[in-house]
C-alpha cells in the first residue's frame, strides 16, 4: 500500500494587507496595479493607473523593488525602465491577448515589407516587439503622438486594429494595420449595448478605443481607462454604460457613489468582458511573490536598450 505525500503549503498570513505593507516597508518596495486588477489587489495598491500613468510611475518610483499587479507586457516595460531594479509579476502567466497576437519573428517579416514606413507601437506588446518600433504610444497618447509624425512619413500601427482605426480617423492618417486585437474589447456586443441603452435612455455609453467600431459608434465618449475615469467623475450623467474591462468599475463607484455603472455586456452568456490574464493576479499570489522575491521579470539587455528607446521618444513626446 502506498502513501500518498500532500505537498505542503504555506501558511498564508490571516491579514494579508497588513502583511503586504509590512514587506513593502522591508523590501522598500511598491505596488504599481492596473485598474483592471480585482479590487482588493487595487485597494492595495501604492499607484492605480492605465498603461501610460503605470509607465510614468515606473520610471519615477525611488523604490527599490517593483510588483507589477498588471500583465506581462506592463511589467517588462517597468524592467526596461528600471534594469537595476528587481521586478516581480504575481502570476508570470498573465498574459495578454493582444500582445500575444503579434510575435516577433512575424512581425519583423510584416515591417520588412514597408521599410520606408515609421513604426508605432501600442505598449501592449512584447519587449520584442518594443525593440523593433521606432515610437510607443498607449490609448490616451495614440492620437497626439501621430499628430506629431509629418505628414509624408508613412506609419506602421501595431498590434491592434481597432485602436489603429480609431487612431485613423481621428487624425485623417492611413495607417498599416498590424491585425491583433483584445479578445475583452472584441466581446462587447453591440446589440445588447443598444438594448441596455433603450432601458436606460438617460446613460452615456463610455467605451475605450480598443473596442470594435460598431460599439464606439454608439459611444457618448471614447478615451482610455483613465480618460473614462475622468469623464465619468465630471460627466452631469448618473448613469454610465462602460464598454472596458469591468475592474475599472471598481475606482468609478469608489470616486463617484452617488452614480450608477452599468459593464457592457458580453456577447455571449459568460463573463468575457472579464480580462482572464489579468485575474490571474489574487492578493495571496501578490503576498507570495513579494515573500519569495519571485516570479521575476528578466530581460535580455540587448532587448531591453533597443525597446528603451521608443519608450523614451514617447514619454517625450507626451
Amino acid at each position: 500500500m502506498f502513501t500518498t505525500l500532500t505537498p505542503k503549503i504555506p501558511a498564508l498570513p490571516l491579514d494579508l494587507f497588513s502583511a503586504i505593507n509590512e514587506l513593502k516597508k522591508e523590501l522598500n518596495a511598491i505596488v504599481l496595479a492596473h485598474y483592471y486588477q480585482e479590487p482588493d489587489i487595487q485597494d492595495i495598491a501604492d499607484y492605480i493607473g492605465d498603461s501610460l500613468g503605470l509607465s510614468q510611475q515606473a520610471a519615477q518610483t525611488e523604490a527599490e523593488v517593483i510588483v507589477f499587479a498588471g500583465v506581462h507586457f506592463m511589467a517588462e516595460t517597468a524592467k526596461i525602465l528600471n534594469p537595476h531594479k528587481l521586478v516581480l509579476l504575481p502570476d508570470l502567466n498573465a498574459g495578454c491577448s493582444l500582445a500575444d497576437s503579434c510575435t516577433a519573428e512575424e512581425f519583423a517579416k510584416f515591417k520588412a515589407k514597408y521599410p520606408e514606413h515609421l513604426v508605432i507601437s501600442y505598449i501592449n506588446c512584447s519587449a520584442e516587439i518594443k525593440a523593433l518600433s521606432d515610437i510607443i504610444c498607449t490609448s490616451s497618447n495614440a492620437v497626439k503622438i501621430v499628430q506629431q509624425i509629418p505628414q509624408e512619413k508613412p506609419i506602421i500601427f501595431a498590434p491592434d486594429r481597432n485602436l489603429g482605426r480609431y487612431v485613423m480617423e481621428q487624425t485623417g492618417r492611413d495607417l498599416v494595420l498590424w491585425q491583433g486585437s483584445c479578445i475583452v474589447h472584441e466581446t462587447f456586443s453591440e446589440r445588447k449595448i443598444v438594448e441596455l441603452k433603450t432601458k436606460y435612455p438617460q446613460a452615456e455609453i463610455i467605451a475605450h478605443p480598443e473596442c470594435e467600431t460598431g460599439v464606439l459608434n454608439h459611444a457618448d465618449y471614447i478615451g482610455s481607462t483613465t480618460a473614462l475615469l475622468k469623464y465619468s467623475q465630471k460627466s452631469a450623467s448618473d448613469i454610465f454604460i462602460v464598454a472596458t474591462e469591468p475592474g475599472i468599475i471598481h475606482q468609478m463607484s469608489k470616486s463617484a457613489p452617488n452614480k450608477q455603472f452599468i459593464p457592457a455586456p458580453p456577447i455571449n452568456q459568460c463573463a468575457c468582458n472579464e480580462c482572464p490574464h489579468m485575474r490571474l493576479n489574487t492578493l495571496e499570489k501578490l503576498y507570495l511573490c513579494m515573500e519569495n522575491k519571485t516570479p521575476e521579470i528578466k530581460i535580455a539587455e540587448s532587448i531591453r536598450l533597443k525597446a528603451l528607446q521608443p519608450i523614451q521618444r514617447m514619454l517625450a513626446m507626451s
